[in-house]
């Protein structure tokens, strides 16, 4: 018989949770300080490629097609899918459901690759990998080419470049929280019907699955929240606690001069 107990796993110990608390703090405050959207900007956008990728991902495990990505400078995008003639009402639902849950399922893998260097710097090097493939196959309008290849090149320059292993884990936890916030700053989406996109007045994605599942978009809107504030929690409590300790190097401290 063995048994396991949960001990802290962070960037360097208590370190690691105060790194945590301040890249949370910086990423709240860009929201109240002067410009600070524009600091943001960038990350928006992000919150839009994983929601439409999400859309798109969620068409192909229900056997369809995912066609293009298309965004804009406003941070709108769609996500073009094809499904077959006789999916049924799930089908459609889910898809517009994947791009819903997509974003909070980001934050906490990010979250959960923040605990370690090693980790950090796959989770990198896979998104820009994500990013060239999202290029060859889908991306198809010059804004989201633009964007999408920036994203790629830079999350493979944090990956690799820098000697310092901590870059790697505070990219990683910088995109976690800022995608974490982005799911709260946002959540007015899942309670509307139509959104505003640069093709037009749309249907909400919570307002097409309404359409779908016959419950009003409200409710639906109600349910993805509850799910994403779970993965949330659940990608916050894999941060500070594992039932192993990780390999992250301790930051640079007075102990480590001696």
């Amino acid at each position: 018989m063995s048994s396991t107990q949960n001990t802290p796993a962070t960037i360097g110990d208590k370190k690691g949770m105060w790194a945590c608390l301040l890249v949370s703090a910086l990423v709240i405050s860009l929201y109240y300080i002067p410009y600070g959207d524009y600091i943001l900007y960038p990350m928006m956008l992000v919150y839009t490629f994983v929601h439409e990728m999400g859309h798109g991902i969620a068409a192909m495990l229900t056997g369809g097609d995912f066609i293009k990505f298309e965004m804009w400078l406003d941070g709108s995008g769609v996500a073009t899918n094809a499904l077959a003639v006789d999916a049924g009402r799930f089908a459609r639902a889910f898809t517009a459901f994947g791009g819903l849950i997509a974003p909070a399922i980001m934050a906490a893998i990010s979250l959960l690759l923040a605990r370690s260097a090693k980790a950090a710097k796959i989770g990198l090097i896979a998104f820009g990998v994500i990013c060239g493939l999202s290029l060859l196959l889908v991306v198809r309008n010059l804004f989201g080419f633009f964007f999408v290849l920036s994203c790629g090149l830079v999350s493979l320059a944090l990956a690799l470049i820098p000697k310092n292993a901590n870059v790697a884990r505070y990219s990683m936890l910088f995109i976690a929280i800022t995608l974490l916030t982005a799911v709260f700053s946002r959540g007015d989406y899942l309670f509307v019907a139509e959104a505003q996109t640069a093709m037009g007045v749309m249907p909400s994605d919570t307002g097409q699955i309404a359409k779908q599942l016959f419950l009003p978009y409200w409710f639906w809107g109600g349910l993805i929240a509850v799910i994403s504030i779970a993965i949330l929690i659940f990608g916050v409590r894999g941060f500070f606690y594992s039932s192993k300790p990780n390999d992250a190097k301790p930051l640079p401290s007075d102990d480590a001069a001696a």
